[in-house]
């Protein structure tokens, strides 16, 4: 599993020119999901990303986590996220879960954010979106959890 972590001012998603979430101070996460992923890999980032110090103190030092600031989320499934660019030009994305299953971690992925008191708003799973966002920095994390170790 890896997420693609942006603290930003604010950000959005928008699908068939209709926003359908959008957040102010927070975090825009771009989750992909693969087959091999297990609850445990999720902990582990839920575990990390709630707890991740890099909103500014009074000092003006990342010191502060989303609870502390009172940031949202605006998590999105992507899973581009899981290609294997390895072997020619175009990437394969056999690795990536299936949708069905995708879909439940994804959920499941944004409820245990909301169980620790974060405000989540969700992109469309499956569908074309248009994500706009202002990246507060910048900053851009990338966290990955494989077989129930946080890379």
């Amino acid at each position: 599993m890896r997420a693609v972590i942006q603290r930003v001012k604010c950000a959005s998603v928008t699908v068939e020119g209709v926003c359908v979430s959008a957040i102010q101070k927070g975090f825009m996460i771009l989750l992909g999901v693969s087959e091999n992923d297990t609850d445990r890999d999720k902990a582990n980032l839920v575990n990390k990303i709630a707890k991740l110090r890099v909103f500014a103190d009074d000092a003006d030092k990342m010191n502060l986590s989303l609870g502390d600031c009172g940031g949202e989320i605006l998590l999105v499934s992507q899973f581009t996220l899981c290609a294997d660019c390895r072997h020619g030009n175009r990437p394969s994305f056999v690795s990536a879960m299936k949708p069905e299953q995708a879909n439940a971690m994804y959920r499941a992925f944004g409820q245990d954010l909301e169980a620790r008191g974060i405000s989540v708003k969700y992109g469309v799973f499956g569908a074309m979106m248009d994500v706009s966002l202002i990246n507060d920095g910048p900053v851009t994390i990338v966290l990955e959890s494989k077989d129930g170790v946080l890379l």
